[in-house]
C-alpha cells in the first residue's frame, strides 16, 4: 500500500511484481494523457508519457496502440474517463466515445483492465501528491478528521468524494456537476434564463467549467450589453476562448474580469454545497486544469466571500480546510496508482 501524507485506501495492498509496467490514461473531453508507470520499490514510478487531442482519435484502443508501439507490452491498464462508469463501461459526457474495459482487454490482450471515473482517479491521485503540490486556501477552523471532496472545473465540472473510514480515505465518483444550478439573486436568474433557452436543463457544469466561462462572457456581452475589445474576438477564435478571456482579464478588460468574478462565485457556492452534502470536514480540494492558471489574490478573496455564505451551518463549512491542487497530472497519477493497487 502506498504511503503518503494524504492516506488513501486502495482495494489491494500488495503491488505487482518489481518491474511490472502499467499503462495509465486520463481521458477528458479535450485531451488525453497516456503514461507508463513501472513498479520500483513497490510503488508506481512514471517513466513515459504523451498527450493526445481526444477528439482527433476514434477510440482509446487506437491511442494505446500508438503509444505502445515499439515498446514492451504493459501488464495492466487503468483508464480514467470523464463520464459515469457502470459495469466496466462508459459513454463520454463531453467526448462522444463509448469505452468498454472488456473490449479493451480483448483487443489489446492485456488483463486486468480497470476503468474508473476521472474524478475517482483524481481522488486516488491524492496519494501521489507532495506538500508542494498543494496550495492552502483556507486552513479550516477547529479542523477534525472527516470526509473530503474534490471539485475540478475543466472541459466539464467533475466532483468526487472521499469517505473517511477512521484511518484512510476511500474515494468514490459522483456526477454532482450535472445537478441543478441554483440562482441566488437577480443577475443569477437572468443568466439562468439565458442558459435555459440554449440548453434546457442548466447544471453547475454550465457555469463552472471552461465552456462555462465562455457562456458567462456571452451573457454579459449579448444580454447585458458589455463591450469587449475587438482583439479579444480574434484571440478567442485563434486560441482556447476561456484562456483568452482569462488573459484579457489580467490585462484589465472589464467584461472579462466580471466574467471570472462570477465564475469564481459559482465555484465557491458549489464547493460549499459539496462540503455540506458530504460533511467534508476533512477538506475540499480544488482540482482541474483551469484554476492553477488563473488563481490570484482577487480570485481567492471572491472564493472566500461566497464559500462561507451558507447560513446556519457556517461553522461546518468553516471547519473544512480548502486546498488548490497545483499538480495537473493528479488524475493520471491516480490511474497509475489504481492500476497498481486496484482489485483483480
Amino acid at each position: 500500500m502506498p504511503k503518503s501524507f494524504i492516506p488513501i485506501a486502495f482495494p489491494q495492498q500488495t503491488p505487482p511484481p518489481e518491474g511490472a509496467v502499467i499503462l495509465a490514461a486520463d481521458i477528458g473531453g479535450t485531451k488525453a494523457d497516456l503514461a507508463f508507470f513501472e513498479i520500483k520499490n513497490s510503488e508506481p514510478v512514471l517513466v513515459k508519457e504523451q498527450r493526445y487531442p481526444s477528439k482527433e482519435w476514434n477510440s482509446f484502443v487506437e491511442m494505446a496502440q500508438d503509444f505502445n508501439k515499439n515498446t514492451t507490452r504493459p501488464q495492466r491498464i487503468c483508464v480514467s474517463f470523464a463520464g459515469p462508469v457502470r459495469d466496466g463501461k462508459a459513454h463520454g459526457t463531453n467526448l462522444h466515445w463509448e469505452i468498454d474495459s472488456r473490449e479493451i482487454s480483448e483487443k489489446l490482450n492485456i488483463r486486468p483492465v480497470f476503468l474508473i471515473n476521472d474524478l475517482e482517479a483524481n481522488c486516488y491521485g491524492l496519494a501521489a501528491l507532495k506538500t508542494d503540490d498543494l496550495l492552502m486556501i483556507c486552513p479550516g477552523k477547529n479542523h477534525e478528521a472527516g470526509n473530503a471532496a474534490v471539485i475540478s472545473p475543466g472541459t466539464g465540472l467533475g466532483e468526487g468524494g472521499l469517505f473517511w473510514d477512521g484511518q484512510a480515505y476511500r474515494p468514490f465518483a459522483t456526477e454532482g456537476g450535472h445537478s441543478h444550478f441554483a440562482a441566488r439573486n437577480e443577475l443569477d436568474w437572468e443568466l439562468f434564463l439565458f442558459l435555459e433557452k440554449k440548453y434546457g436543463h442548466v447544471s453547475w457544469e454550465r457555469v463552472v467549467s471552461g465552456p462555462g466561462i465562455c457562456m458567462i462572457f456571452s451573457f454579459f456581452r449579448d444580454v447585458k450589453g458589455w463591450e469587449a475589445p475587438g482583439i479579444l474576438k480574434t484571440e478567442m477564435k485563434a486560441h482556447d476562448p476561456a484562456a483568452a478571456i482569462a488573459i484579457a482579464a489580467t490585462e484589465g478588460c472589464p467584461v472579462c474580469q466580471e466574467t471570472l468574478r462570477l465564475f469564481m462565485k459559482y465555484l465557491a457556492e458549489e464547493a460549499a454545497n459539496l462540503a455540506l452534502k458530504l460533511k467534508a470536514t476533512g477538506g475540499i480540494y480544488l482540482g482541474g486544469g483551469i484554476l492553477p492558471k488563473i488563481w490570484n489574490e482577487t480570485h481567492q478573496a471572491i472564493f472566500n466571500e461566497y464559500f462561507f455564505a451558507v447560513g446556519r451551518l457556517d461553522p461546518l463549512v468553516e471547519a473544512a480546510p480548502v486546498y488548490l491542487i497545483l499538480n495537473q497530472k493528479t488524475a493520471l497519477w491516480g490511474a497509475g496508482y489504481y492500476g497498481a493497487f486496484g482489485g483483480v
